[in-house]
């Protein structure tokens, strides 16, 4: 009979580190990222499957706008969508998120529930701060060369 409760307790064990395993699994694990950028933009269309395909033309909708940000992880930044103009995350911020079933769900500020936003755009990170490098020398260069032309103008 020993034998037999010992088995017993050895399942029940073993149920519960696998239930435990498959919630920790299904949670995701969390990136961090910071919110640098935001605007309005169109929202991103929804994908309703067959009906949507072979449904025929869509009616002319008016375009809602929706929140789209920049979000800047370790590796990647992430152009994100939210599928309503009231899904609102402030800015510099840094949020968890994970992605999911070709979407991301972010978690701010331990929220109890995740949102749910659309992925527009991804790059590497190494290549954003290269672009935006390339960016503020231009702009830094145009500035110097109003400047200069203000300059001589001033003097004739």
């Amino acid at each position: 009979m020993t034998m037999f409760a010992e088995a017993r307790r050895c399942l029940k064990i073993w149920i519960f580190l696998v239930l435990c395993a498959g919630s920790v699994a299904w949670a995701g694990v969390y990136q961090h990222g910071t919110i640098v950028r935001m605007r309005m933009g169109d929202c991103l269309p929804a994908h309703h499957g067959f009906i949507t395909t072979f449904g025929g033309p869509a009616s002319n909708l008016p375009a809602d706008s929706c929140p789209e940000y920049t979000l800047i992880s370790e590796k990647v930044v992430y152009v994100i969508v939210g599928r309503s103009s009231t899904q609102l995350v402030p800015l510099a911020d840094v949020i968890d998120f994970r992605l999911r079933n070709n979407e991301m769900a972010v978690r701010i500020d331990d929220a109890k529930h995740e949102t749910k936003f659309g992925i527009k755009e991804m790059i590497l990170r190494s290549e954003w701060d290269l672009i935006q490098r390339h960016i503020a020398e231009q702009l830094s260069t145009s500035l110097r060369t109003t400047e200069n032309n203000m300059g001589l103008r001033t003097r004739e």
